[in-house]
């Protein structure tokens, strides 16, 4: 197949990390790697940040991403990025009438307006994973919620308008029903991850003899972090090293996000035990990972989360907040344990009791590689993902064929 993905404002190419860079970049990259692997081939739409940026960056030789001009080429926040969607739409459309695919997944709604406007005229499907929806981001952030005015009536619009709908995750599912999405064009796909490079043999970070805790992610308030430092008062003999945040060459003491975290570290006594790592590279995460006894996931809300995955990937135990996508990968007393989001209190009881057992992190890591290896690896999602796009395909071709012709079929396979 020949598949065009949009993704506006997570470009495979970005490191994640950033204010707007984090498991969407990752998970469109691997996506698309692992379908061209399988025989497809694979365009990725984004938009140019950057005025020096080639039109086209080959990625493999059967996946290219294309950096198509929407609003001025420099970064620009998500939430800001609206007003361009009609040049971006524009750039998608004259490409796709050119040389249609055969099938387009939108990642993120605003990459789905996009999409779904490009492709007028076209008979082309269009395949949309959301990756976060707006009204349970405003149940859970209320008035600290950025998203611009009219994204839940987008989404709302999106489901009737698309042709498949990928939830990663049960709990997705009954918010997108919630949101009015037909039951029959939804499939749940999970997230998957690369279990060769993520894996319990390999280089590990260096540590000393202290139990570590290691939190990975951007920093920003609802990924949980604060709950994590404050937890750490409950685990006096551990450290916690948190990956994430301004890149070396930037000032830390002008990131609002990093200021807000050291604050916390220093009013709960912690400040000592915390080490702010900043971004780390994509090669060197599994050596992270690796060094850790316990990794921390806590979130307030989660669409899936592609870091308690990686650590399972490596052997690791989890700890992750009840929601969303860790509903589905955290197997509660199997491969970690599960606890309430916003609550620092049990957090800090859980991380303690784990690391006082000789024996629980150890247990955790090898269930949760054993379940990541039979459940979550790219293959196996590529896969899937497959499989929904050749039912959109199938399900565009039922509608438009002829109906003289669609009886003679039946006739024939009656026969």
């Amino acid at each position: 197949m020949r598949i065009a993905m949009v993704s506006e404002h997570a470009s495979p190419l970005a490191p994640p990390g950033g204010p707007d860079s984090g498991g969407q970049n990752v998970h469109v990259r691997d996506l698309a790697l692992a379908l061209a692997d399988a025989g497809h081939d694979v365009t990725v739409s984004t938009r140019r940040e950057d005025p020096g940026s080639p039109d086209v960056v080959e990625m493999h030789p059967r996946v290219r991403v294309r950096h198509v001009p929407a609003g001025p080429a420099r970064r620009i926040a998500k939430d800001d990025l609206v007003p361009h969607l009609g040049e971006l739409a524009d750039g998608l459309r004259a490409a796709w009438h050119a040389d249609p695919p055969d099938v387009v997944h939108a990642h993120f709604w605003m990459s789905g307006l996009a999409a779904s406007a490009a492709l007028r005229g076209l008979d082309v499907p269009l395949v949309q994973t959301f990756h976060a929806l707006g009204h349970v981001k405003k149940r859970h952030q209320g008035p600290d919620d950025t998203s611009p005015d009219g994204r839940v009536a987008a989404e709302r619009a999106l489901v009737r308008r698309c042709d498949r709908i990928v939830a990663t995750c049960e709990d997705e599912l009954f918010e997108l029903l919630r949101l009015g999405a037909p039951r029959s064009r939804v499939s749940i796909v999970p997230c998957g991850v690369d279990a060769t490079t993520f894996t319990p043999d390999g280089p590990v970070r260096p540590r000393g003899a202290r139990p570590r805790i290691v939190s990975i992610g951007r920093l920003v308030r609802r990924k949980g972090v604060d709950e994590v430092i404050a937890a750490l008062r409950l685990v006096p003999a551990a450290e916690l090293l948190v990956a994430g945040g301004p890149a070396a060459d930037e000032d830390p003491a002008a990131d609002p996000d990093l200021r807000r975290l050291a604050a916390v570290a220093e009013q709960v006594g912690v400040l000592d035990r915390v080490r702010f790592l900043g971004p780390v590279a994509r090669i060197d995460v599994p050596a992270l990972l690796r060094s850790a006894d316990v990794v921390a996931c806590t979130p307030w809300y989660e669409p899936f989360g592609m870091v308690p995955l990686e650590a399972m990937a490596c052997g690791r135990a989890v700890v992750g907040t009840a929601v969303g996508g860790l509903l589905d990968t955290v197997v509660d007393g199997v491969t970690g344990r599960l606890v309430p989001p916003r609550r620092p209190r049990e957090l800090g009881q859980t991380l303690a009791r784990i690391l006082g057992d000789p024996v629980l992190p150890d247990a955790y890591g090898l269930a949760g590689r054993d379940r990541v290896v039979a459940r979550y690896t790219w293959p196996k999602i590529a896969e899937a993902i497959a499989g929904v796009y050749g039912r959109a395909r199938a399900d565009r071709a039922t509608v438009t064929e002829d109906p003289a012709a669609a009886v003679r079929s039946t006739a024939r396979a009656a026969r």
